[in-house]
């Protein structure tokens, strides 16, 4: 499943407290870039304290890069909500 390949890619490189990858796609049955069976639209939740002090765009580029050759296919988009975790 694309949602555990992303989740574990996140888990291994930014350490989160809290990693939650939720598929969106039936919410965009009809709309460019769905498939059937999903897995193409996701919403990511996430908290690390690797993250702290980025910009959000820094944020972003840091997790798309970890996920770039999943980005267009499979995944058509991916919305992110970070909550930086401040450092120890």
């Amino acid at each position: 499943m694309i949602r555990d390949i992303i989740e574990t890619r996140l888990r291994e490189a930014l350490a989160p407290t809290s990693c939650e990858v939720i598929d969106e796609s039936a919410l965009h049955a009809g709309h460019a870039g769905a498939k059937p069976g999903g897995e193409t639209h996701f919403r990511l939740k996430i908290t690390s304290s690797k993250l702290a002090g980025l910009s959000r765009v820094a944020a972003h580029q840091q997790i798309y890069g970890l996920l770039k050759d999943l980005m267009n296919n499979p995944i058509h988009a991916l919305a992110i909500e970070i909550t930086p975790q401040q450092k120890s």
